[in-house]
């Protein structure tokens, strides 16, 4: 247990930005899987620039692998394209 008042306040810290982290990554991986489910082409094209955007904000923060996110949108991009 921590016993200094700034190692206690980092330990606050902490937790707070994991819970706000856990909740920007859980809710663009939902996105992905809504988009995945999507059949329709115009539909599709509508949703895919949010999808993107949340990856690239999530690419920005280092939650995401740059590379993992382009990997990401490229593959979406193509399923996209492919409807």
């Amino acid at each position: 247990m921590a016993n200094h008042k700034s190692a206690k306040k980092r330990i606050r810290q902490t937790a707070k930005r994991r819970v706000h982290n856990r909740f920007y990554k859980k809710t663009t991986r939902s996105a992905i899987k809504r988009l995945r489910s999507i059949t329709e082409k115009s539909d599709a094209e509508k949703f895919l620039p949010k999808v993107v955007s949340m990856i690239d904000r999530l690419a920005k923060k280092n939650q995401v692998h740059k590379n993992k996110a382009a990997n990401l949108k490229s593959k979406l991009t193509s399923y996209v394209n492919n409807l």
